[in-house]
Order: C-alpha cells, then structure tokens, then sequence
C-alpha cells in the first residue's frame, strides 16, 4: 500500500523519482474503498497445490481480496477430484457476465502441444477475449503467458533444444515501472518450460513492454502500455520442492532430466533445494494487486469495459 502524505512535502518528490509510490492527501480524499474482485483460472492438473501456492501470495497485502476459482466448462481434470472442483470451482459459463478486477491465468503442462490442438483452446481464446471487457488486469503465468502473447499479438514460441529448468536470475530493465518497484537490479526465479519467443519478436509491438529478462531464459516479465496485460514466463509461485518434484517425476518415467539448474545446494540433488525467490515473487503480486488492480479499477466494478463500448 502506498503512503499518504501531505501534498507539498518535499520527499514526494525524491520518492517519487527512486520509482516509490506515494499518495499525496488530495488524492487519497478522492479514494473509496471495496473488497478487490479476483479470479483465478486454474490450467494445472494438481489443482489443491497451484490454489495453495496462488493463495499465499495474493494474501500478503493489506488489501481485501475475493477470489472465485473458475474451471474451463467441457475439460474434464484428470489429476483433481471432481468432487473439490464441484465444491470450490465455478464454472466460466457461470461468470461469463460479471466483471473482475483481477484475473490469473495459470501454466498448463502443453509445452510441445500446438495452440490451436489443445483440446480446450475455442474457450481459452473465448475467455482471452472476455477477460479484455470484463477485467482490470490480467496476470498470465508460464504457459498462458505464451499463450496470451500468441492470442493478443500473433508472437509464436520457438521449442527450445532442451528444457528450462532451474532457478535464474533476471536483470530488471524497466526499473520504473511500478511492477518491479522495490525489486533488486537482479533476482531468482524458478523457470519449467520448452519453449520462448524470441527476443526480437517483442521489438515488433510497440504495446509489449519487457520489464526483465535474462540470456537464458529472454524475456521473463512483460506487460502492455496499459497494464490490462501482464506476463510472466517463469514460475515465481512455486514452492521448495515443486522443481524436484517436476525433476523426480520426470526419471520415475524413464526420462534423463538434466538436474535443475541453480536450485540444489551446490547443485547437489542429495543437498536438496534452496529457495531464493520468494521475496520477489511476494514483490511482484504485491505491485500487481496495488498498482494495476487496486489503483486502476473503478469503485463501481460494473464501469469495467465500459470504455470499449
């Protein structure tokens, strides 16, 4: 949350130049204040743990946060107990009409699965477009992220020659953008994937902003001018062992994995994994929910979209 203070006070000023965001009292007066709407469009097939790791991070703010899972109406959940999604999912058809401040869009394991054949893309694509009428911002993770860039701006991943696994440090290259606000020059983040646009795909759009990248990974947080779009190709909600999991799976299948990178001790498998990513990844859902929900999204949360109409 920002700070308040009084409008002429010199340190606005300074702050405001170090990319710190401060309200000054005319501003904070034209305020009103309502729980934040926020929906979660959960693609993974173990759902419990993407909710656990999605949850943990939008509760560290201040703000109040509803939030409405939502589930693809004809793709049935191999990995997830219908009788939890029955309970706790909505279905889109349910909510199609209402409106969010907020929405995220998970990963999907479908790396090497062309958009257009994955079975549940008609809705996907449905939702891409809803989601721009009905919702302030969205977050896509991984896969959507991907996905979102292919939908919005025709940008087609390339297949990597082996997959991206590990822990990776990115540089912050749009340090005033109020998304990485309070980041370090340079942080971890957990990446699992097969593919990546390449890096000169984004200069074509002058809507796609990349905010920090890496040579190994490219572009890892991107946005559009507004903020309605936000992307993120890497994994910063992960847990301790979700990697190790992934990796472990991975050899009980008959694979040859390479070892995640950066991410044991040592890059010892038998050391067991670090976390070192946690701070940024609570950083970044923090700068989203603030300044690209909460300080963009009207108070009457039926005026979303109205400005397409």
């Amino acid at each position: 949350m920002p700070i308040k203070v009084v409008d002429q006070l010199p340190a606005v000023e300074a702050l405001s130049a170090e990319n710190v965001f401060v309200m000054t009292e005319s501003r904070a007066l034209k305020q009103d204040i309502r729980p934040l709407k926020i929906a979660i469009l959960n693609l993974m097939p173990n759902k419990v743990t993407t909710e656990i790791q999605l949850l943990r991070l939008l509760a560290n703010s201040p703000l109040q946060v509803d939030v409405d899972l939502i589930r693809l109406d004809n793709h049935v959940s191999k990995h997830t107990a219908e009788s939890h999604l029955n309970c706790f999912y909505k279905f889109f058809s349910d909510v199609q009409q209402q409106n969010y401040d907020g929405l995220i869009i998970t990963g999907a394991p479908l790396g090497l699965v062309d958009y257009e054949d994955v079975s549940y893309w008609p809705q996907l694509s449905e939702i891409l477009a809803w989601a721009d009428r009905h919702v302030t911002s969205t977050l896509f993770l991984c896969w959507a992220a991907h996905a979102a860039l292919y939908y919005y701006y025709g940008l087609q991943r390339e297949i990597r020659g082996e997959k991206l696994s590990g822990v990776y440090w990115q540089k912050v290259v749009q340090p005033l953008s109020p998304l990485v606000r309070g980041f370090d020059d340079e942080f971890l983040v957990p990446h699992s994937r097969y593919a990546q646009v390449p890096q000169q795909k984004y200069q074509q759009h002058p809507d796609i902003h990349v905010l920090a990248q890496a040579d190994v990974t490219g572009a890892y947080l991107l946005q559009n001018s507004s903020g309605s779009r936000v992307f993120v190709t890497g994994h910063p909600e992960y847990d301790l062992t979700t990697l190790n999991d992934e990796y472990q799976r991975d050899l009980t299948a008959g694979l040859t994995p390479k070892v995640p990178e950066n991410y044991f001790k040592d890059n010892d498998p038998a050391k067991g994994p670090q976390k070192l990513w946690q701070s940024h990844a609570f950083l970044l859902f923090s700068n989203w929910l603030n300044y690209y929900v909460y300080q963009a999204t009207p108070f009457d949360i039926q005026q979303i979209g109205q400005e397409q109409l």
